[in-house]
């Protein structure tokens, strides 16, 4: 009996996926990073990049070498780098793109290798016959696949991987691209993004921060400059603090147990006539296609991430508060504004927290602030700041709910963990 298959649309069908690979851009990892940096250049071009003039460029500049020469009487960090600069939005994406790769990669190895191991993704020489078929192609062989077919099909199936990262790097280049219009500096997510330690500011951002704040934009723009430079100083000089928070989101992804089951779902409604087409993939799988479910692991390994970002974040906020003193008349205010900012997570952080799963905002951020406040008055800035000396005389979680148990504490404990 012969199959009424048409053999020639399976092999038009198996050059679309391959079209739709070589558009994205090569790849031999989790993620086609080709394709989220042209998925983001797109999506920011089109919600709109006004660039830098000069006028943006010469007071920026001018309120971040303000804001370091403030900064000396308020922190033992000295300035991290003389020169300030400002960028555009797409410059902020293409100069913290290296940063998110290593942000992002823990995660999306892991998310690989849970899913590499389903029943969707079969290996080679694996026995195709037991592989549950799409609709569409259960269709066209009601008695199974002819060995022809199978050997044609083979390598569409072994495609699954490079499929998945291009979709990740699709779902990661929209995050990017929403960050990239609501940032308004290198540092204001709480990671580092940036290796040299230059203070930035993306000018369009922060003119739209300012709006309906009721503050003079000059007022505004110095006090952004000082807790970008602030966090600026932290990193350049606690050389440890990079490393460890990249740890807190290595171990974050070893918690990731993907629902595998849910995944090879959606891929049995996949049309083959949609494989050439990312954005209907993308709009099957939904923006949550590769978040990690919550798990005991992962809680832990978060509450630790959100601590030591709410350290960093309160220690920024005391310094800057020190360096403003009676200088800024509307201090007060605009540290309550990027407390709740901060904590709640705006649009762009929700956004990237539902495409990775990785919440990259502090908790406890008014605790936190209370306790450097309290180690400044009892140890001056000296002792403030030498507790970033080792992580291991950082405040946890605990501490933050009784910093006066953790300055009799620390008191106790050595001054020198070298």
């Amino acid at each position: 009996m012969s199959n009424p298959f048409d053999m020639n649309a399976l092999g038009a069908m198996l050059s679309q996926l391959g079209a739709m690979m070589q558009s994205g851009g090569t790849t031999s990892g989790p993620v086609n990073w080709d394709l989220a940096q042209s998925t983001a250049r797109d999506a920011i071009a089109q919600a709109g990049d006004p660039g830098v003039d000069e006028v943006a460029r010469v007071q920026t500049v001018a309120a971040l070498n303000l804001a370091d020469t403030w900064l000396d009487s308020a922190t033992t960090f000295p300035r991290a780098s003389t020169d300030g600069q400002a960028w555009s939005r797409s410059a902020w994406l293409e100069h913290t793109t290296p940063a998110w790769k290593t942000i992002v990669a823990p995660i999306a190895e892991h998310i690989q290798s849970v899913t590499s191991a389903s029943p969707m993704t079969p290996g080679v020489g694996a026995d195709l016959s037991q592989f549950e078929l799409p609709p569409a192609l259960r269709d066209a062989f009601p008695e199974g696949l002819p060995p022809e077919a199978a050997g044609m099909l083979a390598p569409l199936l072994n495609m699954a991987q490079q499929m998945g990262a291009s979709m990740f790097g699709m779902q990661l280049g929209q995050g990017l691209a929403a960050l990239a219009t609501q940032v308004l500096g290198s540092a204001d997510v709480g990671v580092p993004l940036t290796s040299d330690h230059r203070p930035t500011l993306v000018p369009a951002n922060v003119a739209a921060f300012t709006e309906g704040l009721g503050i003079d934009a000059d007022e505004v723009r110095l006090y952004l400059a000082l807790r970008e430079c602030a966090h600026q100083r932290l990193f350049a000089h606690v050389p440890w603090l990079r490393s460890r928070l990249e740890g807190a989101v290595d171990a974050y992804a070893r918690g990731i147990h993907v629902d595998t089951d849910r995944l090879q779902g959606l891929m049995q409604d996949v049309d083959p006539q949609s494989l050439g087409d990312p954005s209907a993939l993308a709009a099957l799988l939904g923006e949550d296609a590769f978040v990690p479910e919550d798990t005991p692991e992962q809680a832990a390994a978060l509450a630790r991430l959100e601590t030591l970002l709410a350290l960093i974040e309160g220690w920024v906020d005391d310094v800057v508060g020190q360096a403003a003193g009676d200088r800024l008349p509307a201090a007060d205010r605009l540290a309550e504004t990027m407390r709740r900012r901060r904590a709640a997570g705006g649009p762009a952080e929700r956004t990237f927290a539902s495409l990775v799963g990785l919440e990259l905002r502090p908790r406890a951020l008014r605790e936190a602030a209370a306790l450097w406040t309290l180690v400044r008055a009892e140890r001056g800035m000296e002792g403030s700041d030498g507790l970033w000396s080792h992580p291991d005389l950082l405040p946890d979680r605990d501490d933050l709910d009784d910093p006066g148990a953790f300055l009799t504490r620390s008191a106790e404990q050595p001054e020198d963990f070298a």
